[in-house]
């Protein structure tokens, strides 16, 4: 089960999501960015439905997340409305086909801030089969930041009809 967001005391955005699994919830979104650190590595693991079995540190940090909320939710507690879509449809297909995937993705901080992340996502293996996914997340460049966030934009304009 998800925490709820608590809702930002500063101008934000709110948005109602569906996830892929039918739970829906409230989010809020800020301009606040989080600078991802040098040299800093974002590790987790889940299981096969996305539910959260091992977090690092920095993860924590980043998310703003406690260890106890994250342990066992599931990931898509980091979605970010700016993300589209397909990305995520990419993302899966992907690596259930026991492929790695690698990609930028804007995450959503508890306190509606985000931060961009370069991820590298591989299933885990045992006896042959997937049993998991680890993912690790380190900083992207400001140049790559820009270019997808525009990227984004667009393909979200497309899913919603705007384009």
């Amino acid at each position: 089960m998800i925490a709820p967001m608590p809702e930002p005391t500063i101008e934000h955005r709110t948005f109602e999501l569906t996830h892929y699994d039918g739970v829906k919830r409230t989010v809020y979104c800020t301009e606040e960015e989080k600078q991802f650190p040098d040299g800093c590595l974002i590790t987790s693991t889940t299981d096969l439905e996305g539910v959260i079995t091992h977090v690092n540190d920095a993860f924590i940090e980043m998310s703003g997340w406690s260890k106890d909320e994250l342990m066992g939710a599931e990931h898509y507690i980091l979605r970010h409305p700016d993300m589209p879509k397909v990305a995520y449809q990419d993302l899966w297909t992907t690596v259930q086909e026991g492929k790695k995937w690698h990609g930028y993705v804007k995450n959503l901080r508890k306190n509606g801030g985000f931060y961009w992340v370069y991820a590298t996502i591989v299933p885990s293996f045992r006896d042959g089969e997937i049993k998991g996914y680890t993912s690790v997340r380190r900083k992207p460049s400001r140049s790559k930041i820009n270019e997808m966030a525009a990227l984004y934009a667009q393909m979200i304009q497309a899913e919603r009809g705007e384009a």
